[in-house]
């Protein structure tokens, strides 16, 4: 399953809270796509399936449907807010090789 740092935490809290929906999760997913063959793919869902793979950090909860959380193991979530930019990143143990976008794995 994927963990999130404080700081991914706090910008998706921040993030939620401006939805103004009080009952969103955050969702991250693999797809099929991207330069590289896979692609990671985050955002707000209210829709909970029963095979989920949930996890909380903080005030945050995470699922992950349990085809993704294969390719998730051990994978971390982060966000840097800097000189160079601001964004989430996925640090995934499990990616043999990876694009320059940082999006898109094998």
């Amino acid at each position: 399953m994927i963990t999130l740092t404080d700081s991914a935490s706090t910008k998706v809290k921040e993030l939620m809270e401006a939805e103004g929906q009080p009952d969103l999760f955050l969702r991250v997913a693999v797809r099929p796509g991207g330069c590289s063959g896979l692609s990671y793919d985050m955002f707000f869902d209210t829709e909970r399936a029963e095979d989920d793979v949930v996890a909380r950090f903080g005030d945050v909860e995470v699922l992950v449907d349990p085809a993704s959380a294969q390719y998730l193991q051990g994978a971390s979530l982060d966000y840097k807010d800097g000189l160079q930019g601001a964004g989430f990143t996925i640090s995934n143990p499990n990616a043999q090789r990876t694009c320059g976008c940082g999006q898109s794995f094998s």
